[in-house]
């Protein structure tokens, strides 16, 4: 849609409200709004946002970072192609943004562009990336001691399916009334978690649909029903975690052809792929800090919870970070991915996807070869079996996770120089700060925030 369509729609609509949103480097979806009014000088000029806003953190805590004080500006310039009328909301629309600096040119804080400018790169080489975040979350009640999970069932069971399904059937609608495709909606392992996946598309498009997802699945949830919806990573102690697992395939512009796809063996991948799966493995200690980066994500990376644990790849392996999902019969050439078991939903996702391309391309260009890949739960190989697979643990804590992401060059340079002291500088705060309230307050701290 374009600037004069959107404009057409809001006078139609009626719109009383149109949100530009933006993710910030805590993983928030964060904004400002504007009235239907003022939206014919507004979409093009854009908000004022202070440089300082995007040094605040998970826990709302302003953090000292040299550049982003509160004196200056930028501004929340929308993307018209991304508006939506939001169907939970009477009268009130929204559009995915950029920050940039006054003169129209790109800020270094934006985290949108950093996936933009690694696209960029991919293009430059003729390639394409299609990806999807197939996301898990809770729906639970509020009450004085805290979230209770709402509903449950049998894991996949159609009882579990219509016990939930008031809310979830909702969900189904205000995603579809957006122009988001949904694939499956099914009811998971924890009580009251559930799981909803949308068609994947390019990668751009694909990082906007997720935060346009978490938030109908959140806004529904509240808003119609009252409840709370959480996608944070590990929202009950005792309850099974939640990824937002990141599914993708490059594709060669020209030819439309999967470049993961190797046609002599059409269940397995190129050497392509296993060079592009390589150096995801090579840069994952680092990668974690974006990909799962919150202090909560860590509590869900254990052994045997399908999350992936340690580094490590494998075929339809789901204890794995890295899947090859297995490719349907007759559609190997466009079916067969890789998927990011590592991920979830505390991830900005602009973020998560450009360190998986930094990663990936690294190992592509330098002609990385994979190691063996795990056939098996990687705690349950032989000795022997784990050094030809090459596995290794993951950092333990988000501390370590971000010292790894400190050293690794590849990444901060695809991340920019502001980009990583900030994000350096606001997730060690978190830390500090969860460290000092304990894990049970980090948890309800940031319970619906994602």
């Amino acid at each position: 849609m374009k600037k004069k369509e959107v404009l057409k729609v809001s006078n139609e609509e009626n719109l009383r409200l149109i949100r530009f949103l933006y993710c910030d480097l805590a993983g928030v979806i964060r904004g400002k709004t504007v009235h239907g009014s003022q939206l014919d000088s507004k979409i093009y000029e854009g908000v004022g946002l202070t440089r300082a806003q995007n040094a605040v953190n998970l826990f709302e805590d302003l953090v000292a970072v040299d550049g982003m004080e509160p004196v200056g500006e930028v501004r929340i310039v929308p993307d018209a192609e991304t508006f939506v009328v939001l169907p939970w909301l009477d009268r009130t629309g929204a559009m995915l943004s950029d920050l940039e600096e006054k003169d129209g040119s790109e800020w270094a804080g934006c985290t949108r562009s950093v996936l933009k400018r690694a696209l960029a790169s991919l293009d430059v080489q003729g390639i394409e990336m299609m990806s999807a975040f197939e996301s898990e979350f809770y729906l639970a009640q509020p009450s004085e001691n805290g979230p209770i999970p709402w509903m449950n069932g049998p894991c996949y069971s159609s009882s579990g399916m219509d016990r939930a399904s008031e809310v979830t059937d909702r969900m189904v609608d205000n995603l579809t009334a957006q122009g988001i495709v949904v694939e499956q909606a099914i009811n998971e392992y924890g009580p009251g978690q559930q799981e909803i996946a949308i068609k994947y598309g390019p990668a751009l498009q694909s990082a906007d649909r997720h935060l346009q997802f978490r938030d109908t699945i959140r806004g529904t949830a509240e808003v119609e029903f009252g409840l709370l919806a959480s996608l944070a990573p590990k929202p009950f102690k005792d309850g099974i975690g939640s990824g937002a697992h990141l599914h993708f395939s490059l594709w060669d512009k020209e030819k439309k052809v999967n470049l993961l796809f190797n046609e002599e063996k059409p269940t397995q991948i190129s050497a392509f792929g296993e060079s592009f799966v390589a150096g995801i493995l090579e840069h994952l200690p680092g990668l974690l800090a974006l990909t799962c980066p919150s202090y909560v994500s860590f509590l869900r990376l254990q052994p045997h919870a399908w999350a992936g644990n340690t580094i490590s790849w494998g075929y339809d392996n789901r204890e794995c970070a890295v899947r090859v999902a297995s490719p349907f019969k007759g559609r190997e050439m466009q079916s067969i991915n890789l998927e990011l078991k590592a991920c979830d939903g505390s991830a900005n996702p602009y973020l998560a996807l450009a360190g998986v391309i930094l990663a990936g391309m690294d190992g592509v260009n330098r002609g990385l070869k994979a190691p063996m890949a795990a056939h098996r739960d990687p705690a349950f190989l032989s000795e022997e079996e784990k050094i030809a697979c090459a596995i290794r643990p993951f950092p333990a804590t988000q501390l370590e996770a971000l010292a790894a992401l400190e050293q690794d060059q590849v990444l901060t340079s695809g991340l920019g120089e502001l980009m990583t002291r900030a994000y350096l500088a606001t997730r060690r705060a978190e830390n500090t700060k969860a460290t000092q309230k304990g894990d049970e307050w980090a948890r309800l701290e940031t319970f619906s925030t994602f």
